[in-house]
């Protein structure tokens, strides 16, 4: 059964609401907005009836702060109101609010209009899904590809894409950057940071997969994947908007080989010129690139990727996240264990 708030600070009109939907839904008659996102704390509901014109906090403020939370933006928002003011119902739908119905309502109209709102809310979220899906489904495909590709780098992807995991949690525990990183979605950033490497698809498998040492000018060409991921990325997002996992997957491929002191490639950036996110996958690209093995080299030992990546702190890394990593950093170990034993 969903459920459904209605916020109302009129006694008479969430009784009479509520009479209407219970036993079709399960209600919750709230007074006011504060009472709202109280209950909020601990039930998230399906659709909330929001009154416009109530005392200390009306429905736009109410509405403003649903929709600059996470937990709550996608809560669907229907407006009661017993205005007949055009400017407030634009108002009210430029902020996100799918219907205004105006007071004194038919109990059968609020019903219909409820029921109209809420199915195509799920129609919506199968949509959403499916698309998911497809998305998710093609990210494989492609990292299947860089992988199959680059014989060297088996499970790179995978294990990277958990280590960034990992320290952006200590990264939000610790409160460094806090403002940028907690206005991330983190399964979006995760998700992109996949892509990573997609570079590599232009570069020759002759050179990906030589055994032994490379010569500089091979290395040259291997460091041109971060360009051209950059330039595969930029392409896509010609065709689409305003894009989150994009965003972030673009700047994860062109910058997560830049080095703090300005030594990286491809552009040299440094300190906070380099992007954040270039600048905590950095950390978690070199220590798989450590202990992993190679044709080219052993791996070495968790303690000694510590210590590598100890001494690195200002010069390849960032030293506020190399904080965070030497924080977490046995877990990077526990979990590279665990998916080698699943390969």
């Amino acid at each position: 059964m969903k459920t459904i708030f209605i916020v109302d600070d009129n006694k008479s009109n969430l009784f009479s609401a509520k009479t209407a939907l219970d036993g079709i839904y399960k209600t919750y008659a709230l007074s006011s907005a504060e009472r709202m996102f109280k209950i909020a704390e601990k039930i998230i509901p399906d659709l909330i009836l929001l009154d416009v014109d109530m005392p200390e906090m009306d429905g736009f403020e109410a509405m403003r702060i649903l929709k600059s939370d996470e937990r709550f933006k996608t809560i669907p928002v229907i407006f009661l109101t017993a205005r007949n003011d055009a400017n407030a119902e634009i108002r009210g739908f430029e902020m996100g609010a799918l219907d205004f119905i105006n007071k004194p309502f038919s109990p059968p109209v609020l019903i219909k209009r409820i029921e109209t709102h809420i199915e195509t809310d799920k129609l919506i979220k199968e949509s959403q899904k499916a698309l998911r899906e497809v998305h998710n489904a093609t990210i494989s495909v492609i990292v299947d590809l860089i992988d199959t590709r680059d014989e060297t780098t088996g499970g790179h992807v995978i294990r990277t894409q958990v280590y960034l995991g990992i320290l952006v949690d200590e990264i939000l525990r610790a409160g460094i950057y806090e403002d940028e990183v907690s206005a991330w979605d983190k399964d979006i950033l995760l998700s992109s940071a996949q892509l990573h490497d997609v570079g590599k698809i232009g570069i020759s498998d002759l050179i990906l997969n030589k055994p032994g040492k490379l010569t500089d000018e091979e290395i040259n060409v291997i460091k041109r994947h971060c360009d051209k991921g950059e330039s595969v990325i930029s392409r896509i997002m010609e065709r689409v908007d305003n894009d989150e996992f994009l965003y972030h997957a673009k700047r994860f491929a062109a910058y997560h080989h830049e080095k703090w002191d300005g030594s990286g490639y491809p552009r040299g950036l440094s300190g906070n010129e380099i992007p954040l996110e270039g600048r905590i996958l950095a950390i978690a690209d070199v220590y798989d690139a450590l202990v992993s093995e190679r044709s080219y080299k052993e791996r070495f030992t968790h303690d000694e990727a510590m210590e590598i990546i100890k001494k690195d702190s200002g010069k390849h890394f960032d030293p506020e996240i190399v904080k965070a990593f030497l924080n977490v950093a046995e877990d990077f170990w526990v979990e590279s264990t665990l998916i080698d034993n699943v390969k």
